[in-house]
């Protein structure tokens, strides 16, 4: 064997919407041990992945193939972004930013994101839920 090569298995999660449909799902790209540096979304034709806010960590998007809205909302304010493999761009998107990304494009769509801080799954409540309703109130969680 040749020295310091090494295969791992790179763990996948489908990912479901608030009616339980699947929407797509996410592969861990890279590890720094127990936390996701780096992972790949993917969301169906048609599908919508959402609401939902990191409390510390900031989102760092590339579209990688099809084409995305990105739907933000911060204290009852709306913007939206739109993020193609056709025509490449990042999209930073810092803490306390609810998001949810619609798939808009005829061919399932494939986004990296690179948080920061890296995803840490012992870091309990970083991650917040919303429904649009929630957001358009101005509810805080």
């Amino acid at each position: 064997m040749i020295e310091g090569v090494r295969l791992e298995t790179a763990k996948k999660v489908d990912t479901f919407n608030f009616n339980k449909t699947k929407n797509g799902f996410l592969i861990e790209l890279f590890k720094d041990n127990d936390k996701t540096v780096v992972y790949k979304t993917t969301l169906n034709v048609g599908a919508f992945k959402g609401y939902h806010l990191h409390r510390i960590r900031w989102a760092r998007y590339v579209c990688i193939k099809g084409k995305l809205k990105i739907i933000l909302y911060k204290n009852k304010e709306k913007e939206e972004y739109s993020l193609s493999a056709e025509n490449p761009s990042r999209l930073f998107i810092p803490p306390n930013v609810a998001t949810g990304l619609q798939n808009v494009g005829d061919e399932d769509a494939w986004i990296i994101n690179y948080p920061d801080p890296a995803y840490d799954p012992n870091l309990k409540g970083e991650q917040v839920e919303y429904t649009e309703e929630e957001l358009k109130k101005g509810i805080v969680k």
